[in-house]
């Protein structure tokens, strides 16, 4: 994967995580709040998270010290 295919990937993620967030909000603001739904939002941001920190690790060159 070169870094073009990286930051696109990045991209990607990080406006589905943004999406998320917005669902999340929503969700909350419903008067019966489906609380499993919600936590399957939580758990997928988290993922998303991981992703992109995993991804913007492999973006940094390894420093040899």
């Amino acid at each position: 994967m070169d870094e073009d295919e990286i930051r696109a990937r990045i991209e990607m993620a990080r406006r589905d995580h943004r999406d998320l967030d917005a669902a999340i909000e929503a969700l909350r603001m419903m008067p019966m709040v489906d609380m499993i739904q919600l936590q399957r939002f939580k758990k997928r941001k988290l993922k998303l998270r991981d992703e992109i920190a995993l991804l913007e690790d492999l973006l940094i060159p390894d420093i040899i010290a």
